[in-house]
């Protein structure tokens, strides 16, 4: 689940681009097959509803979000682009 300010969204992760060193903000591997815990990770996210968030140069406090499954947090972030529709 996606939750986006007080929205809570079912998303489905589209496409995992590339992991990068949280501390450095370096590559470690572009288009990977996973994620390892501690990592950071640029993600393709797409939510089953209609959502709304920001991209975080406009408006950071409005693009931050988390993704909890099962009652445990497995993910936090924050927008840089968004795709409107």
């Amino acid at each position: 689940v996606f939750h986006v300010n007080t929205a809570q969204v079912s998303c489905t992760f589209t496409d995992l681009k590339k992991t990068m060193n949280p501390k450095t903000g370096e590559t470690i591997e572009e288009d990977p097959d996973y994620i390892k815990q501690g990592q950071a990770a640029i993600v393709e996210i797409t939510p089953q509803q209609p959502l709304v968030i920001e991209e975080n140069d406009d408006i950071p406090q409005l693009s931050r979000f988390a993704v909890r499954d099962m009652g445990q947090t497995v993910g936090a972030g924050m927008a840089l682009s968004v795709d409107e529709q």
